[in-house]
């Protein structure tokens, strides 16, 4: 595992987002929702990739998306076989909000297509 690494948001900005935040993610459906979403984004980049790459998927072709709920913890599990981040696009998604994932692939991908 990579080296604990913490990033602060501008003042203005963080306490911005801390309102934000705790307006939606006090809603658990909507952080559900969130959590969800962002697995389907990590889908939907392998996906793309392995167009070009199909030894990318390894052995496993299905996507899958699994939820589990943990009765003694009282925990929810989320898991995907999708595309993780990168610690670049960690740092530059960290604490931002409705931010599709794949929205920005599909967006460098056109863009590279058009540089060649």
């Amino acid at each position: 595992l990579a080296e604990k690494q913490t990033y602060q948001f501008k003042t203005e900005i963080e306490q911005l987002l801390d309102l934000l935040a705790n307006a939606l993610y006090t809603n658990k459906e909507i952080f559900l929702r969130e959590l969800i979403s962002n697995a389907a984004d990590a889908l939907n980049k392998i996906r793309f990739l392995s167009l070009t790459d199909s030894k990318i998927l390894g052995d496993d072709a299905e996507f899958k998306i699994r939820i589990r709920f943990h009765e003694k913890e009282k925990t929810l599990e989320i898991e995907d076989n999708g595309v993780g981040m990168s610690e670049k696009e960690l740092q530059e998604n960290i604490g931002t909000i409705a931010k599709s994932g794949t929205l920005q692939f599909l967006k460098n991908i056109k863009k590279d297509q058009n540089l060649e």
